[in-house]
């Protein structure tokens, strides 16, 4: 993962906050392990395939965006450029990374900030914040591959980002192995996020066939370093420049006691926002089961307190 999101920390562009960029290290091409048309059938109300990766990706983000309370991104012709000159340069070097060589074949700007300025976009004077995620999997399939993504956290801070307002998605393909989905995410300056003291959660309230497990190796960075399969991740958002503390986070099963997780805060990981947080289950959920969740802490020292509940797969 490239960062690009952190307040004081946050990376990036001079005189502007960039939020983290986030990579699948190809190992993701696995995705969830379910295809798009299966995804339109578990979720109710989900958009209709295309078979355009890079729009399919771009409108099953908004689609888990909208579910989380969350606004829309509106799809920007310069963001795309962007996106889909990187997932070219990706294709043609056979790599899946954030950063270009300006040696090789298809480059555009050594960092997704340069690449934004170059297809365009007037980051210095329009934007607060900007961030990238990248999917390499082995099936040309927007729904799948953003789902995917969805589960590794540090993508999911992007994704699920209150201020995000504009983004662009590309995509290409190599025959015979990966296809690339590439998305930018921009905060433009009139972007207002979340209402002061509210946060959005995921997986949200109520939600059915949440997946059971995830690939913590198959992030970079690795989330939880030493253990591979561990639970779907639990994380709350408040929007970007905000300071999100925690006093209290559990997951457990109904009537059962609190699972053993890590938790991932802006205080005690690098990688992780001032304005999110985190728990990792250490095991995978069992499926076909309702798990509680409890968050109490405070947004800019206002009190936040959530509980809510999801079912997995």
């Amino acid at each position: 993962m490239q960062t690009g999101l952190r307040a004081a920390r946050l990376l990036s562009c001079v005189a502007m906050i960039a939020l983290a960029s986030a990579c699948s290290d190809g190992n993701e091409r696995t995705s969830t392990g379910t295809s798009a048309a299966q995804l339109a059938v578990q979720e109710s109300g989900s958009p209709l395939a295309s078979g355009d990766v890079a729009r399919d990706g771009l409108a099953w983000i908004n689609y888990r965006r909208t579910q989380a309370g969350l606004q829309m991104v509106a799809r920007d012709a310069r963001i795309d450029h962007a996106a889909a000159a990187h997932a070219g340069y990706q294709q043609l070097n056979n790599l899946i990374t954030h950063d270009e060589d300006p040696t090789r074949p298809g480059f555009t700007g050594s960092t997704a900030t340069e690449r934004l300025r170059a297809g365009g976009y007037p980051l210095d004077t329009d934007a607060r914040a900007d961030g990238e995620v990248i999917a390499a999997t082995a099936e040309a399939d927007g729904f799948a591959a953003a789902e995917g993504l969805l589960g590794a956290i540090y993508h999911r801070y992007l994704m699920l980002e209150p201020r995000f307002d504009l983004a662009g998605a590309g995509d290409a393909h190599r025959g015979g192995g990966y296809d690339w989905l590439n998305v930018n995410f921009v905060a433009t300056r009139s972007s207002s996020g979340l209402d002061a003291g509210r946060v959005a959660v995921w997986p949200m309230p109520d939600q059915q066939s949440v997946r059971t497990y995830v690939f913590s190796d198959q992030e970079t960075p690795d989330p939880v370093a030493g253990r591979n399969t561990v639970g779907y991740p639990v994380s709350v958002h408040a929007s970007l420049g905000s300071t999100l503390q925690v006093s209290r986070f559990t997951i457990r099963e109904y009537g059962g006691s609190a699972l053993k997780h890590v938790q991932l805060d802006g205080h005690s990981d690098r990688d992780t926002p001032q304005s999110a947080a985190a728990i990792i289950p250490l095991a995978r959920l069992r499926s076909g089961v309702r798990h509680d969740v409890e968050f109490a802490g405070t947004i800019d020292g206002v009190p936040v307190e959530r509980r809510w509940s999801f079912t997995t797969k």
